[in-house]
C-alpha cells in the first residue's frame, strides 16, 4: 500500500481511487482480516489459558460477562473515533493537507481524554455493573478482578485503535497488522508467564491484556510519528482543535451511539442468559470466541468498504463509490458461505480450545449450528452502513440501527425469552434483528439516501 502515501505528496497515484475496484478492495481487505485475526486470538488467549488453567468460572468472567461489557464503554468510544477515521479519508482523498493534520493531532488528544475518562468509569462502576447483569455468584470475583485491572490500560487500547484508525484511513492496512502480530504473541506469553507458569488467574490474563495494548499504542503512535507523509504525528502540535473536533463527532456519535445500542442489547441479552447457570454462560462465551470468526471477516470488510467510499466520495468519484458498494456486496456473500461451511464442519473441535468440560461443549456446538445459517441476514448492514458512514450519513443508520437492532432486542428479551428460557431462546433474537434491519437498511439506501440516489461525479 506504499502507493497510496505518496499519492496526496503529489508523486505517483492513489489506487484507491484509481485501481481495479475489486482487487483494492481485497488488497486493503486482507491485511485488515489478517490483523483483526490476530485481534480475535488477542482477545481470546486469556479465554483459552483461563479456561483450561484456572477453570470454567474464570472462563465465564474473560470470556462472557466482562467482555460484553468492555464493548458496551470502549465501543462507544471507539465508535465516535470512527469519526476521525471518515473525516481523515476523505480530507486524505481529496488531498487537503492542512485538514488531515488538524484531524490527525485532533483525533489523538481526544483518544487520551476518552481513555483517562473510561479509566475511571470502568473502575469505578464495574461492581455496580456486574451486578446489573445478574452475574453468577461464583463468576463475580473472577470478572470484577479482570474488569478493573483491563480498565488500567484503556488509554493504550484507545490510542492504538485511533492510530490504526488513521492508518486505514490513508490506505496503510499493513503497519496495523505487524504491530498487532507482535502484541499478538506478546500477549500469549504473558499470559502462559502469568497464568499458567505463575498462577496469577484471571489478574495475570488482566495484566498480560494491558501490557500488550500498551506496547501496541507505542508502535502505532511511533509509526505516525516516523512518516514523512501529510498524516505525520508531532507530538507538540497534539491538541484538540476545536471545530474539527464537532465535525469529527458530529460523524463519530451515531456510530458511537450505533455500537451503544448494539452493546446494550448485548448486555441484556448477557443478563438473560447468565440466569441459565453457569454452564450457559461458559457455553455462550465459548460459542462467542468460535462465531468471531465470521465476524472478524465481516468487520474487515466495512471496514475496507468505509475506507474505500470515503477515499472515493473525497475525490469526487461517486461512479467508484457504487461500483464498490455493488463488488463489496457479492465479495461478502461468498466469504461469508466458506465460513459458514467451515464453522458448521470445523466449529465444534474449535470449542476445545476454551474449556475441557464436555457438558459446555455440547451446549456451545448446538448452538453454533443452530446460529451458522443465519449469519446471511447480517451482510445488507454491515456493506450498506459502512458505505453510507463513508460519506458521512450517520444519522439515520443510527436510528435504523437502534430500532431494528436495540429495540426489538429488548422486546424480545422482556416478552419472548420467558417463554423460550434457554440458550438457543436468547440467540434466536439476532437473527431476528438481522432480518428487520437489513430490509430497513435496503430500504433506506436505495429510496432515501443521498448516496443511492446519486449517480454521478460531484
Amino acid at each position: 500500500m506504499s502507493e497510496h502515501v505518496g499519492a496526496c505528496k503529489g508523486s505517483g497515484s492513489n489506487q484507491i481511487t484509481e485501481g481495479v475496484i475489486w482487487k483494492q478492495l481485497l488488497f486493503f481487505f486482507f491485511p485488515i482480516l489478517f490483523g483483526t485475526f490476530f485481534q480475535q486470538l488477542y482477545n481470546t488467549a486469556d479465554a483459552m489459558i483461563v479456561g483450561h488453567f484456572v477453570g470454567k468460572q474464570a472462563l465465564a468472567a474473560v470470556g462472557g460477562t466482562t467482555g460484553t461489557l468492555i464493548n458496551l464503554l470502549v465501543g462507544f468510544f471507539t465508535g465516535l473515533s470512527s469519526g476521525a477515521t471518515v473525516i481523515i479519508s476523505q480530507y486524505y482523498g481529496g488531498r487537503k493537507r492542512d485538514k488531515v493534520q488538524w484531524a490527525v493531532h485532533t483525533s489523538v488528544a481526544f483518544s487520551i481524554l476518552g481513555g483517562l475518562v473510561l479509566m475511571g468509569i470502568g473502575i469505578i462502576g464495574s461492581r455496580w455493573m456486574l451486578e446489573l447483569m445478574n452475574t453468577p455468584s461464583d463468576v463475580m470475583e473472577h470478572a470484577l478482578i479482570y474488569i478493573r485491572i483491563y480498565f488500567l490500560g484503556t488509554v493504550g487500547n484507545l490510542l492504538y485503535n485511533m492510530g490504526s484508525g488513521i492508518l486505514r484511513a490513508i490506505g496503510d492496512s499493513r503497519k496495523p497488522l505487524y504491530f498487532l502480530i507482535v502484541c499478538c504473541f506478546t500477549n500469549i506469553i504473558l499470559d502462559l508467564l502469568l497464568v499458567a507458569a505463575l498462577g496469577l488467574g484471571v489478574l495475570g490474563a488482566a495484566l498480560a491484556t494491558i501490557l500488550s495494548q500498551m506496547i501496541s499504542a507505542v508502535l502505532v503512535m511511533g509509526s505516525l510519528m516516523r512518516t514523512q507523509d501529510i498524516y505525520r504525528l508531532d507530538l507538540s502540535k497534539i491538541r484538540i482543535d476545536g471545530i474539527m473536533l464537532r465535525r469529527i463527532v458530529r460523524i463519530g456519535f451515531p456510530a458511537g451511539m450505533q455500537s451503544v445500542m448494539y452493546s446494550v442489547s448485548n448486555v441484556i441479552i448477557q443478563a438473560g442468559v447468565n440466569g441459565l447457570g453457569t454452564d450457559n454462560v461458559a457455553a455462550w462465551a465459548a460459542y462467542g470466541k468460535v462465531d468471531g470468526l465470521f465476524w472478524m471477516m465481516v468487520n474487515a470488510l466495512g471496514i475496507s468498504v468505509t475506507t474505500f467510499v470515503g477515499q472515493n466520495y473525497g475525490a469526487g468519484r461517486i461512479d467508484r463509490v457504487h461500483k464498490g458498494v455493488r463488488v463489496s456486496a457479492g465479495l461478502s456473500v461468498i466469504m461469508t458461505s466458506i465460513m459458514c461451511v467451515f464453522l458448521w464442519f470445523g466449529g465444534s473441535p474449535l470449542m476445545s480450545l476454551f474449556t475441557s468440560d464436555e457438558a459446555v461443549r455440547q451446549i456451545s456446538s448446538s448452538l453454533l449450528h443452530f446460529m451458522v445459517p443465519t449469519f446471511f441476514t447480517y451482510l445488507a448492514i454491515e456493506i450498506l452502513s459502512g458505505s453510507l458512514r463513508g460519506v458521512g450519513d450517520c444519522w439515520i443508520p443510527m436510528v435504523i440501527t437502534g430500532l431494528g437492532i436495540c429495540g426489538v432486542r429488548i422486546l424480545w428479551v422482556i416478552f419472548g425469552l420467558p417463554h423460550y428460557h434457554t440458550l438457543k431462546g436468547a440467540a434466536f433474537c439476532y437473527p431476528l434483528t438481522w432480518v428487520i434491519t437489513s430490509i430497513a437498511f435496503l430500504i433506506y439506501y436505495f429510496r432515501f439516501s443521498a448516496l443511492g440516489k446519486r449517480k454521478t461525479a460531484r
